[in-house]
């Protein structure tokens, strides 16, 4: 298989979306379910069984060694959650059984990729209600040599809006020789402006929280309102 160009990329400011629910460490969405502290310690330990995150961060999880993880650094458990959380169908850029992180170069583009899952979701279950959905903005820096495949018509499949077959395939090959990742054109935005799939946690750096954002669809079929939080 032909490998995509490598970039030298030098990206500051990239941003990433987190439901909100998911941004606070140590928070767990259990403690309103229970009265006392000892039925919540029963809980949590049930939770932490089968939390994805804890598993990779103990070195459980076939997909990433512990040692790829982060620890100690500003908003490590945001950075491994996202190899460490992996969508049963995958991503664009990884399969079921490991994650990437996935980041805009501006807002607007992260913003209309998150919107775009969100209402493909409700669109699936005919969702006729009000939906409200709460973001946390992560900004993170990048210097490393990524593929690219922005321009380059014979990647054009990656691109495809309904299958990820080609462009799993082609991340699959990338990891296993090594790659740090791809950066790609926004398959949501109309604009296209450039996207990135990291497939190596060490290198996202200078992890720091940015706005809070609100995406709202009045039913299924509705375009998504967006505003944002200082």
């Amino acid at each position: 298989m032909k490998l995509p160009p490598i970039t030298n990329l030098r990206q500051d400011d990239t941003r990433r979306l987190v439901p909100s629910k998911y941004a606070l460490e140590g928070q767990s969405p259990l403690a309103r379910l229970v009265d006392e502290d000892g039925e919540l310690r029963h809980l949590s330990e049930l939770e932490s069984a089968t939390d994805d995150r804890l598993l990779g961060e103990s070195g459980r999880l076939p997909g990433i060694s512990i040692h790829e993880l982060v620890f100690g650094v500003l908003y490590a458990h945001i950075v491994n959650a996202a190899f460490t959380y992996a969508r049963p169908q995958g991503g664009r850029f990884n399969g079921p059984e490991r994650g990437a992180w996935y980041a805009g170069f501006r807002l607007e583009t992260a913003r209309a990729e998150v919107a775009f899952h969100r209402s493909r979701e409700l669109q699936e279950i005919n969702w006729p209600h009000k939906e409200v959905f709460d973001y946390v903005e992560y900004l993170a820096d990048f210097r490393a040599g990524f593929h690219d495949i922005r321009n380059q018509v014979e990647f054009r499949d990656c691109l495809a809006p309904d299958t990820y077959a080609r462009s799993q395939r082609l991340a699959q090959v990338l990891l296993t020789q090594g790659s740090v990742g791809i950066v790609y054109p926004s398959v949501r935005e109309r604009t296209h402006r450039s996207c990135l799939a990291c497939f190596r946690p060490t290198l996202v750096t200078n992890v720091r929280s940015g706005v809070s954002l609100t995406i709202t669809f009045e039913n299924a079929s509705a375009r998504p309102v967006f505003v944002t939080h200082s």
